[in-house]
Parts: C-alpha cells; structure tokens; sequence
C-alpha cells in the first residue's frame, strides 16, 4: 500500500523510511533511522525529484505508482548519483520506457556507470543557464560540486520558490509521519542529528557549501526539500538552517563551551578528564564530556563543530597516542576543523610523548590556537597536580 504526503497541492513526497539500517553509509550510527526523500511534482508535465535507496524500493514504487494514478512519467530529475539516493532509478527507467532523464554531464556519465544500459535519446542535459518549463512551474539549476559529490545539482522552482536541496540541509532521523520541521520540536529533537549529519558528511568541503550558500542567497526561497529529513517551510525555520550553514561550513563555533574528549586504559586519565569539567563547571563554563572508547567518533566531531574549545587526554600508547584517540583526532583533521582553541592532557608512566603527537595532529589545521598549558599526568594524578587543572580551568574560562 501507498504512503504519500502532499507538500504542496501539486507536489506529493513519495519517499520511504528506514528504520532497521544501524550504520548510515557503513560509518555512521543512526538509531533513529533515516528518511530518503524523493517529490512527484503534478504539472502539465509530471517530474520524479530523485529516487531512493534500495531498502525502501517497494514502497516508492508503490507510492509512485499511486500518485501518478495511470499518468505518463515525462521527466527523472536526478540531482545526486550517491545510491541512496538513484539505486532505484534502473527500476524506473525499465517501468516507464518513455521517460527523460534531467540531468548535467557529470551525471549522465556516473548513470552509465552505475546502470550500464540503452539510454540513447533519453537524457536531457542541462546547465546553469538552463530552464525547464512543466507547464505552470519554471524549473532552473545550481550546480554543487563537491557538497558532497561532484555531480551534484540544485533544482530552483521559480514558480513555488522551492529550491530541491539534494543533501544539503538533511537530517538524521526517519520522518513519524510529519514531513515539516515546523511540525515538530526540531530545536530539541532533531539539531544535534542535523548537525552531526552535516559535519560528518559534508563537513570537510565548507568552501565549496559556502559557494552554493552564496548562489542560494540571490534566490527567493519560500520552501527547501531536501533528500533526507525534513522539509523546512517557514521563513524562520529556513533562516534558522541557513544560519547554522553558514556557522557550520565556515567552521565557526555556534557556542562558547568546551568539549573534553578523552581516552583512558585504567582511569587515570579519565580521571584528570573528570575534575578538569568540575572545575569548567565551577565557573559556569558549558562542557561535554567524552570517552572516546564508547563513543563513535561521529558524536565527537559533531559537538566540535558546535563549541568554541576543544580539550583531549589521552595517555601515551606505544610511543604514540592512544589508538581510538588517534583516529578522532586524524578524523576531525579531515573534516578540516579549524578556528578552535585546544587544551591538552597528556598520561605516561615513562616517556609521555601523547600531548606532543596529538598536537602535530592538529597543527595541520587551520587557526587552531592551542593553550600552552599542558598538563602531564605520571600515571596517576597526584595532589599537587590539582593546581595544574585549576590553572587550565581558569586559562580555558577566561577566553570563553
């Protein structure tokens, strides 16, 4: 049976939710599942914005098939080869043999790839410059290289004021039957996995989003549909994801308030990790705290997008530093965080050498500045060590 909102009197999302996936792109934890969007667009000419992943392929054919209701299917308008988001587009082509496919070049290339079939006199390629009339609705295009694919592309309905946002503007979460943010407490529910989303995923091409930030600024947009979550329809919710673009992909902290990642064989320096947030929190200082041996990595560097410091501990791990810290830290340089102030704690009961390789770590990134004040933790913390947390509390709250 069919599933289907209506978005807008002549446009229906026709999209499906998985909720049994555990790892998103075989990475990333999403206990809430996840939606993949995809709009049939009712015009004089009927437009499929993008198909979906296979695990929900039986449900959009099914919805498709039902809002079309015995139409022809004139245009597949493929903004984004990424599977999940086309692997159903060979099911769509063989179903209805009649259809055109909208697409730019690099698409059509990466189509031939994935689905090595006919399409000879099927593809309608277009441009920036290009404009696609469907009767009463006048269709024009962004191109997006690199958020986060190549190919990609935005679809600007000029008619609605709609731009179809591919992945940009996504969110973690399946949809419980609302399709607006405006239908639920998104603030509270959904922006930590909107922002994990996006730091994790696109988070290491900003400049190239802050480019489609700056074409999408000269459009008048009225309501954004993006491939995963929610559709943003108010003026205030548009604003309020735009902001956090902005903050996001130009690497600007959203909060002042410290981070403290840590890693920890017997305790010691979770320990350290521990009284270092009490003091933070005696000043009236926001911190979270995390081990990075329970937590993915994904949670961390999302919270290191949010807030202004970031702190590591980590003991010294044959010569180097501890492994799961070692991969957050090469993690968080390759989504290229930058713009932050760093604190370190360093634990070895003979050579400690952890605080030295994790700050070579993150020398590659740009406008880090790190506190000098390191502390060292000689297996155990010692009483007089206490001065040393309290001197970095009070150095780490007073450029809060």
């Amino acid at each position: 049976m069919y599933c289907t909102k209506e978005v807008q009197k002549d446009l229906i999302w026709i999209g499906g939710n998985d909720r049994r996936l555990a790892l998103f792109e075989g990475t990333y934890p999403i206990p809430r599942g996840v939606s993949y969007n995809s709009y049939l667009l009712l015009d004089e000419k009927t437009v499929l914005f993008d198909t979906v992943d296979q695990a929900v392929s039986r449900v959009f054919l099914e919805n498709l098939a039902h809002t079309l209701n015995g139409r022809a299917l004139d245009y597949v308008l493929v903004q984004h080869m990424e599977p999940d988001h086309s692997a159903v587009l060979q099911d769509v082509l063989l179903r209805y043999p009649d259809v055109k496919i909208l697409c730019n070049k690099k698409t059509s290339d990466m189509i031939l790839r994935f689905f090595p079939m006919d399409l000879e006199g099927r593809f309608e390629l277009v441009d920036e410059s290009s404009t696609v009339n469907t009767g009463s609705h006048e269709l024009h295009f962004v191109f997006a290289p690199m958020v986060h694919w190549p190919e990609v592309m935005l679809t600007y309905d000029a008619t609605s004021k709609t731009l179809f946002s591919a992945d940009a503007f996504g969110t973690f979460g399946a949809l419980d039957g609302a399709i607006f943010a405006d239908e639920v407490d998104f603030r509270r529910d959904y922006l930590d996995e909107a922002r994990r989303y996006y730091c994790n995923i696109v988070g290491m091409y900003g400049t190239s989003v802050q480019n489609v930030l700056k074409k999408a600024g000269a459009l008048d947009i009225a309501m954004i549909c993006p491939l995963h979550g929610f559709v943003w329809r108010t003026a205030e919710d548009i604003a309020f994801i735009l902001d956090k673009y902005l903050k996001w992909s130009s690497y600007t902290p959203e909060e002042d308030g410290v981070v403290i990642a840590y890693a920890s064989v017997y305790g010691n320096t979770a320990n350290a990790a521990e009284i270092l947030a009490c003091r933070l929190r005696d000043q009236d200082v926001p911190v979270q705290v995390y081990d990075v041996s329970v937590t993915h990595n994904s949670e961390i560097i999302a919270a290191a997008f949010r807030w202004s410091h970031l702190v590591f501990a980590a003991p010294t791990y044959n010569g180097g530093v501890f492994l799961e810290m070692d991969a957050l830290l090469r993690d968080l340089a390759e989504h290229k965080i930058q713009n932050r102030m760093v604190a370190l704690i360093q634990n070895g009961t003979w050579g400690p050498t952890s605080g030295k390789k994790m700050r070579e770590i993150l020398e590659g990134c740009q406008n880090m500045t790190f506190i000098d004040l390191m502390v060292t933790v000689p297996s155990t913390l010692k009483q007089a060590q206490l001065a040393d947390l309290d001197d970095l509390a009070d150095v780490i709250a007073a450029t809060v």
